[in-house]
């Protein structure tokens, strides 16, 4: 067993942070109060190549896996600048394609992916279905050589962003009569696609939509891989790279919290020459949040080691475990900051109330806190299962 990183790894990590420090929060802050994007930022580490870092080398990658893919999320949150569609279009939309694609897919979208000049978002939520994915509403029929899309979907992050979105939906199976799931590439501009920006009280550059599909064709090739036999384990497929890297984002988000906490509270000094940092009450919480965050990293780490040596099963419950420690760390850590800088903590020029929306919402997407907490009850203490 060992905690060590390769040294490409390490360098990988110091030349992340490099890049997110010289943008920094007050770029990602001004960004998302403008209503724009980070375009500069992913520009630049699509150029770098970290952006493909989990993509193969002949697909234009950097030949690595979801642990390089982490290291990116985390230091870029470290830096402050918590990139959501990093899961969104390298971790999700990447990792399918290349394992279930087919080959001219993979040809076709994974170089710009790598590079950062293409973006595919993941559209899987609904409004009816929630958490339960087997009441997905969205249905693909045959019409001729086409497919024809009926459906709506719910937070769906930075369509305005992206040439194509990967739709999951339900298809008929000729042999039972059943709906099972598939997964489709649909370009943004189809004619049927029409969204609708969701107002959140989120401070991101990023955005969420509702998505209203109504009879989108699209060719027989936007099915993912060479049959549906391929849509069930294409669907899985991105779920452990997802969960893998918001934890990642989200231990970053606290370490950026907790530095920026931690500076403040060793130089702020108010009652006789001592710091504020040097009482209990203070640095206690700080410390607190501290351990729970890089308790968090250690869970990280065992998951995408485990996903990147193809233990999908183990991988599973380390990263729903990782995801789970990672939400609540976050939180705690940014809430902590908040609390320790007082009146400061509140403003935007201190640079951590503007996280407190984004590490809410990590202890609900993109699996809740509770669904987590029923899969560790079923799968690793064998309770029945309670839904």
């Amino acid at each position: 067993m060992t905690f060590d990183f390769t040294p490409e790894q390490d360098q990988l990590r110091d030349a992340v942070r490099a890049l997110g420090r010289r943008y920094g929060h007050g770029y990602f802050v001004e960004k998302a109060k403008a209503g724009e994007h980070t375009t500069e930022l992913w520009a630049e580490a699509g150029r770098l190549g970290y952006l493909g870092v989990n993509i193969p080398t002949e697909y234009g990658g950097g030949g690595g896996g979801i642990t390089e893919l982490a290291i990116v999320c985390e230091e870029l949150a470290a830096a402050g600048c918590p990139l959501l569609l990093l899961v969104v279009s390298p971790a999700i939309a990447a990792t399918v394609i290349n394992r279930h694609g087919t080959e001219e897919q993979r040809k076709r979208h994974l170089p710009g992916l790598a590079d950062g000049s293409q973006k595919i978002v993941f559209a899987i939520t609904e409004p009816e279905a929630g958490s339960n994915f087997h009441r997905l509403g969205t249905v693909a029929r045959r019409d001729g050589d086409d497919w024809l899309l009926n459906g709506r979907k719910c937070y769906i992050s930075g369509v305005d962003e992206a040439g194509h979105v990967l739709v999951v939906a339900r298809t008929e199976d000729s042999s039972t009569g059943k709906l099972k799931p598939a997964l489709f590439l649909v370009p943004t501009d189809a004619a049927g696609l029409t969204r609708s920006k969701l107002d959140m009280e989120i401070v991101s550059p990023e955005n969420q939509f509702l998505l209203y599909l109504d009879d989108v064709r699209v060719p027989a090739d936007a099915l993912v891989g060479e049959s549906l036999d391929a849509g069930l384990p294409a669907l899985f497929a991105g779920l452990n790279p997802e969960r893998i890297t918001v934890a990642a984002m989200g231990a970053g988000t606290g370490r950026y919290a907790i530095e920026r906490a931690s500076e403040y509270t060793a130089t702020r000094k108010v009652w006789g020459g001592r710091s504020i940092g040097s009482h209990q009450g203070v640095s206690h919480p700080l410390a607190h949040a501290a351990v729970q965050v890089e308790l968090a990293r250690l869970m990280i780490q065992k998951a995408a080691t485990l996903y990147d040596a193809g233990r999908d099963l183990e991988a599973g419950v380390a990263g729903n475990m990782a995801k789970y420690a990672a939400g609540e760390a976050a939180a705690l850590a940014v809430d902590t900051a908040v609390q320790a800088l007082g009146g400061a903590g509140m403003t935007t020029e201190y640079g951590v109330a503007t996280l407190l929306g984004a590490v809410r919402a990590g202890r609900i997407a993109p699996v809740s806190r509770e669904m987590i907490l029923n899969f560790v009850a079923q799968h690793v203490l064998g309770q029945e299962k309670s839904y």
